[in-house]
């Protein structure tokens, strides 16, 4: 799966319909979504789609066609964020109607040509679902701890120093918290293992290699 963390913008057109296409990180859509209705008030449509990860790890899709033919804006927009892997993002396309109809196959081909053009453009990154750990242990393993954070390359942590406990809270990848807990479970007392963080991304770019059509 790949995600991105900034908004990337293409232009299409098909028989002098515009399309301006947006990929945006999911915290961004629904600002963006607003700023494009005011943005472009004499549009004719403004079509869009979404993917996301929820709570139990499930993709979840949403596709919408702003007053296109049923299936002809959103659906074509959405197959193309999922021939991508894209995850955690949204994609919307705004549409100035040139007078010249295009038909139900040409509107498929048009959004979904517009949707892959700017996924084409887009910098996009392996995104990895992050899980959360809570624990707490002695102060006499806390630098054992330490050490088994390092080895396993969990970096992101918070720690309370209670009056007779250390609480950690840790966000990490499922397989560094597995490794870190096969180390330390015999020192730590879980308090919550396994809800989700917030998505992360590794340094690796991926640039696609499609052609709209």
């Amino acid at each position: 799966m790949k995600s991105l963390k900034e908004t990337h913008l293409a232009e299409w057109e098909v028989k002098r319909s515009r399309f301006l296409a947006y990929l945006v990180p999911m915290g961004e859509f629904e600002i963006l979504q607003r700023s494009l209705k005011a943005e472009h008030p004499k549009a004719n449509h403004i079509a869009w789609a979404r993917r996301e990860i929820n709570e139990y790890h499930q993709v979840v899709e949403q596709a919408n066609d702003d007053g296109e033919p049923r299936g002809c804006a959103g659906q074509p927009i959405l197959n193309a964020m999922r021939g991508a892997g894209l995850v955690e993002c949204g994609l919307l396309v705004v549409r100035y109607f040139s007078g010249i109809k295009l038909g139900t196959g040409g509107m498929i081909r048009a959004y979904g040509g517009a949707a892959r053009a700017v996924i084409e453009e887009a910098k996009l990154y392996a995104w990895i679902p992050h899980l959360r750990l809570s624990f707490s242990s002695d102060y006499s393993t806390q630098r054992q701890i330490h050490y088994w954070l390092d080895r396993h390359g969990i970096r992101q942590r918070e720690i309370h120093f209670e009056e007779a406990k250390i609480l950690w809270n840790l966000e990490a990848s499922e397989e560094q918290i597995d490794l870190f807990i096969q180390e330390a479970g015999r020192v730590i007392e879980i308090l919550d293992h396994g809800s989700r963080g917030e998505s992360k991304h590794e340094k690796k770019e991926y640039r696609l290699n499609q052609t709209a059509q």
